[in-house]
């Protein structure tokens, strides 16, 4: 994703809406990034709302290129100078219903104050003029930014029913900010819980993904229990009663104390103790997770309890962990435990103090290969495998030192098996 000037960002959204309001058109800034501007946040990106008609505005900014994907909806994106990154122009519109759950069937040009009504949130929808300095709220937003909390813009039930994945979105703002959610927006989402699996799996895996490493991440997972979204998105939290396994609140505290973790260590940290690795793997294909993704999780589950009092285990079985990717994640996971009291702080020092070894030391070549069992006339087949592997750990634990040794300990195992 490319990086913009954050200053740089803002003067050009600003002058998005200084010409649009010059050529005597209404123009706002829209959304998020007015509720950030609120809580004294540095918005990600910006959005103008506006009542100038698409074709008018790609009139307008001529001279600029202009990308029209979302035309259709009444959007034009408007791309800015190197830094500035580009600023999403939206009629005012209202919309008919939502009968994929996710696009309007229809939509037509409104007013601001209209506009304002079909948001999702009240803290997303409040506009703002930057050329006069104003903020402009048909929907109490400022006052629950304030309060902090999370309510739909009018009728709850309808919000969800025009875009489901609005539930989930709830929880997750609730995670990044620390908010709670208003009640008869809590009840709606647990009327309506079951309906989010009519979500495209990876919108729901990029809202899970934002929610697991957003701040308040253990507010945001305890939110998915309560309002009954764990139970479609993730069952294998669940007891077959509908309760969160006993583990659960470990798995919470865990995830709590993790600094700024990548999404797989989120979901690691969530899953570690309750999930298997294959019950992980499947959370990922559900989710349409990459691979990368996915198998990074399952292997921080499979082994979150790897480095538990290293010190006393052979070194052929503590060096693959040590030398595997994801080992600074398994680190950080050891280290929120360290913070709750679960291992000793000097497992973790031990174990680092390891990875600081020169790499002949940390991580030696092998002393043969396949290539070497087949010189030796060993017949080929799984036992290469087993070979190799056992050769390798009598080299980690300094039971052979040589190529000649290794050959000589991997016909001996050959010999002993029947089947070679």
């Amino acid at each position: 994703m490319a990086q913009w000037i954050p200053e740089k960002q803002r003067n050009f959204a600003l002058h998005v809406v200084r010409r649009l309001q010059t050529a005597g058109f209404i123009a706002y800034w829209a959304g998020g990034c007015v509720r950030d501007q609120l809580l004294g946040r540095t918005p990600k990106d910006y959005d103008v709302a506006t009542n100038a008609r698409p074709g008018q505005i790609r009139r307008l900014f001529r001279k600029n290129k202009t990308l029209d994907l979302g035309a259709a909806f009444g959007t034009i994106t408007v791309v800015g100078p190197r830094g500035a990154g580009q600023v999403e122009v939206t009629t005012f519109r209202q919309e008919s219903k939502y009968s994929d759950g996710r696009h309007p069937d229809r939509v037509w040009f409104t007013s601001a104050q209209e506009d304002a009504q079909r948001r999702d949130f009240t803290i997303n929808g409040i506009f703002y003029d930057p050329v006069r300095e104003v903020y402009i709220d048909y929907v109490d937003g400022q006052k629950d930014i304030e309060h902090r909390q999370i309510r739909a813009i009018g009728d709850p039930q309808l919000r969800f029913q025009e875009d489901k994945l609005r539930m989930l979105r709830a929880v997750r703002f609730a995670a990044e900010l620390g908010f709670t959610i208003e009640p008869a927006t809590f009840q709606a989402i647990t009327q309506m819980a079951d309906q989010i699996l009519q979500v495209s799996a990876e919108r729901i895996a990029g809202e899970m993904q934002r929610l697991l490493t957003a701040p308040f991440r253990a507010q945001g997972v305890r939110l998915l229990v309560a309002t009954g979204l764990a139970r479609p998105l993730l069952p294998e939290i669940l007891l077959p009663d509908g309760q969160p396994n006993p583990e659960w609140d470990r798995s919470v505290q865990l995830l709590e104390r993790l600094e700024r973790p990548s999404f797989p260590l989120a979901l690691a940290a969530l899953l570690a103790g309750i999930c298997t690795p294959r019950q992980v793997l499947a959370v990922g294909r559900r989710w349409r997770l990459s691979n990368q993704v996915t198998e990074r999780a399952a292997w921080l589950v499979e082994h979150h309890q790897s480095l538990h009092q290293p010190a006393d285990q052979p070194w052929s079985k503590l060096q693959p962990i040590l030398i595997h990717p994801g080992i600074q994640e398994l680190l950080a996971l050891m280290e929120a435990k360290v913070l709750l009291g679960w291992v000793a702080p000097e497992d973790v020092r031990f174990c680092r103090q390891k990875l600081a070894l020169p790499p002949e030391l940390l991580n030696p070549p092998p002393l043969i290969t396949g290539d070497d069992l087949i010189r030796l006339g060993i017949p080929q087949g799984p036992i290469y495998k087993k070979i190799l592997v056992q050769v390798r750990s009598a080299q980690l634990d300094g039971l052979i030192q040589s190529a000649d040794q290794a050959l000589q300990w991997a016909n001996q195992i050959a010999q002993n098996e029947p089947n070679a």
